[in-house]
């Protein structure tokens, strides 16, 4: 068997870079180094883990079957790793939203949050992608999908329900929006994001089995809060999530057809690393946002 756990890290190194040169420039040791720990693996194996060629060398069968193992058991140390550093160095939370879900869900939301939990510094960061929570060291996150990741546990925060907005003064204005099909003459705010796939303003029609007119050309800004904003300044009518634009509606700071709702199926969720344990002040996060998306509806098909 192995004489070495740190054999381990040289055959990664080896294996990753294709290179017992380029591997021991890695761990800052000498070549020779690298091939003695190899050629000690293989003879305590009993394999062959490399074919060697001049000047690179590359996995056997079974050279890649250890590989893949060793891969995978050395990142999780790694993530164990920065999850104890973050325990020892930081007690804040960061937690990775979109502009529009930070600035119309999250924060009206945050005097009752730091009244609920004192003492906890909280920090959003906003973000037109979804981060890697770990690579990033990311304690919590937003994401829009169904509730499977592979490297993430999730809960729902809000189904996904979308019906057109407007202004007060530009939904009055609509004096013929008796129907879906009415709506394609109108002005329409368009989201198109650069990274995210987000449902488009085709597809709510054809929801609506509206797929002969393409919608009618419009406004384009590539970030939601900016959609809002428009719509809010009577630009046209856009998208209206309902978890983000609830609260502005009951404001009467926008109006909406809800009896058009769309609900996608989708959802967003709630995610947080399966690999990096949770620090205890991300732990209240994530219980007390769950507890205001329960208690504020937002968790209702």
């Amino acid at each position: 068997m192995l004489t070495s756990p740190r054999h381990l890290i040289f055959f990664e190194a080896a294996a990753r870079l294709g290179s017992f040169t380029r591997a021991a420039d890695e761990l800052n040791v000498q070549q020779p180094a690298v091939s003695a720990a190899i050629r000690q693996m293989e003879e305590s194996l009993g394999v062959k883990l490399f074919l060697r060629a001049h000047r690179s060398v590359r996995l056997t069968p079974a050279g890649e079957r250890l590989f893949s193992d060793v891969s995978v058991a050395l990142e999780r140390i790694l993530a164990s790793a920065r999850a104890v550093h973050q325990r020892g160095q930081n007690d804040h939370v960061t937690l990775s939203v979109s502009t529009a879900f930070a600035n119309y869900w999250m924060v009206p939301r945050l005097e009752a949050f730091h009244d609920a939990n004192p003492g906890i510094d909280l920090r959003l960061q906003t973000s037109d992608r979804d981060p890697d929570l770990d690579a990033e060291d990311i304690s919590l996150g937003i994401r829009r999908g169904y509730g499977e990741w592979p490297d993430c546990e999730s809960v729902l925060i809000a189904p996904e329900v979308i019906y057109p907005i407007a202004s007060p003064r530009v939904m009055a204005a609509a004096v013929n929006l008796t129907t879906v099909p009415n709506l394609l003459h109108e002005r329409l705010i368009h989201l198109e994001e650069p990274i995210r796939e987000r449902p488009t303003w085709k597809d709510w029609f054809a929801h609506h089995k509206i797929q002969d007119q393409a919608p009618k050309a419009g406004l384009r800004l590539n970030d939601y809060a900016l959609v809002l904003q428009a719509a809010m300044a009577g630009e046209g009518f856009a998208f209206g999530w309902r978890h983000v634009t609830r609260q502005l509606i009951a404001q009467g700071l926008l109006a909406a057809k809800t009896e058009w709702a769309w609900r996608t199926g989708a959802g967003y969720y709630l995610v947080w690393s399966k690999r990096v344990p949770m620090i205890p002040q991300a732990e209240k996060v994530r219980d007390w946002l769950v507890t205001q998306a329960e208690t504020g509806g937002e968790t209702e098909g």
